[in-house]
């Protein structure tokens, strides 16, 4: 990098420069992406350094410190971005503490059935979806991909579906699109770039309808069609209801309509996805809050028909405003009651977004604690003992998964030739303040659906 003197820079794409935080928190490296003028003044978005992508946005030459920009070398190729996502390490085993039977706070429980050498957990890391391992599944069904071109610049668009595979930044996809959108009563920024149609994208709202998705360029254009929409809540079957929570499962091949809108809607929010116009091979499972105007969707997760890997889950969303609220560990503890219905373990799709990761190592954390703390000796007198195995076929958390889990929490050690579980006062109190902040949970009982067999059908 070369650093320019104040009189000769010209800012363009591709410079790097110090940039103040929105927030006024001091200044971070970041890469200009664009440039645009707005009434005669140069706007600059720009993208931070080790920062995620959604909080790229346009700043004026004000807050950035032109004496130290740096041009970018002539020869230098600008790498490909990798896909937005959290790797999951599982470093070194801590050494194996001090054990002394009948420590006050410490509850041993030996593991049986464990190999020398657990696996951990695949790397990847929101919200969460599908990645590049689905190529056999893609391949097996021979995917006919359309591939769009843009007709200004020539860049290839990204595609439409519940799978929304891994991908690559281009130029397009690396800068948000669109301002604002408004569906039902909120107005929410979005964080990343979808593929809507461009003449929609200059509109400084787009205007979504809160029952069928459908997008608008106006608010008057969203009255006449609210005038005339007949949903009021999403299609297909409703399979949960308790209290104001309902879940709806839709197909993608009977709702084709809705479920792309639905992706369409999920891209502004999941940046590590690339979306498929094919959508048949995928259930949309979509969680609403219901009132007297309806029903008002809160987060949706899809999964394929028929998975070879035992996903059960290819992508999954909260909507930003009820993101915090509990709603996301609702959906993944709901993925995980369908897994009980079918009898099966599973998985969420790897990678995760940094936000779905969180999620679901807090789903995982608090639901292997909860197993363990009621966990049973076979005879009085005795230490609870437990094998991952048990505890996989009573959450339907795949064994990786429940392995790597008690790695990250630092709870499986090796002592005298077996592997055991330890766990003291301090993480016991830590996971009850947890759960008592979890005031809203499935109830089994409310759940009314039955698995299908697709691999026995003809057509999805």
């Amino acid at each position: 990098m070369t650093v320019m003197a104040e009189a000769q820079f010209e800012l363009t794409e591709g410079c790097r420069v110090p940039v103040l935080l929105g927030n006024g928190d001091g200044w971070h490296w970041a890469e200009i992406l664009s440039k645009k003028e707005v009434n005669g003044k140069p706007l600059y978005y720009i993208h931070f350094d080790d920062f995620n992508k959604r909080l790229d946005e346009w700043v004026p030459e004000e807050r950035m410190d032109v004496t130290k920009a740096e041009m970018p070398k002539k020869d230098a190729k600008t790498p490909k971005k990798e896909p937005q996502a959290t790797k999951i390490t599982n470093g070194s085993r801590p050494a194996s503490p001090e054990l002394q039977n009948g420590a006050s706070g410490s509850m041993l429980l030996p593991l049986g059935g464990i190999s020398p050498a657990p696996s951990p957990l695949p790397p990847g890391g929101g919200g969460m979806g599908g990645g590049l391992s689905r190529k056999n599944n893609l391949v097996n069904r021979k995917r006919k991909l359309e591939e769009d071109t843009d007709s200004q610049d020539g860049q290839l668009m990204p595609r439409q579906t519940g799978s929304m595979v891994a991908h690559h930044d281009d130029v397009v996809t690396r800068m948000k699109n669109i301002e604002l959108i408004e569906i039902g009563r909120w107005r929410i920024k979005p964080w990343y770039f979808s593929p809507y149609p461009q003449e929609l994208t200059s509109n400084p709202i787009l205007y979504l309808c809160e029952y069928c998705l459908k997008y608008l360029k106006s608010n008057k254009c969203l009255e006449r069609h609210l005038a005339k929409c007949l949903h009021r809540h999403p299609p297909g079957n409703e399979i949960y209801r308790k209290s104001n929570i309902s879940f709806f499962e839709i197909d993608g091949r009977k709702n084709k309509a809705y479920a792309q809108n639905l992706c369409l809607l999920a891209k502004l929010f999941l940046d590590h996805k690339t979306l498929y116009y094919d959508t048949d091979p995928f259930l949309f499972y979509v969680m609403c809050e219901h009132d007297t105007r309806g029903y008002h969707m809160v987060g949706f997760f899809s999964k394929e028909k028929e998975s070879t890997e035992d996903y059960n889950v290819a992508c999954i969303l909260t909507l930003p405003p009820y993101q915090r609220k509990g709603y996301g560990k609702l959906l993944i503890e709901f993925s995980y009651e369908l897994s009980k219905v079918e009898c099966k373990t599973g998985s969420p799709e790897k990678p995760l977004s940094d936000l779905g990761l969180l999620s679901y190592r807090s789903y995982w954390s608090q639901t292997i604690m909860e197993i363990l703390l009621n966990a049973k000796p076979y005879e009085q007198g005795e230490q609870p003992t437990i094998t991952i195995n048990e505890i996989s076929e009573k959450t339907s958390i795949k064994k990786e998964d429940v392995v790597s889990t008690l790695q990250h929490l630092n709870l499986i050690n090796y002592y005298k030739g077996q592997y055991i579980i330890t766990m003291n006062m301090e993480q016991i109190d830590s996971h009850n303040r947890a759960m008592s902040r979890r005031t809203i949970r499935i109830d089994p009982k409310c759940l009314h659906w039955q698995s299908k067999d697709w691999s026995r059908r003809g057509k999805w």
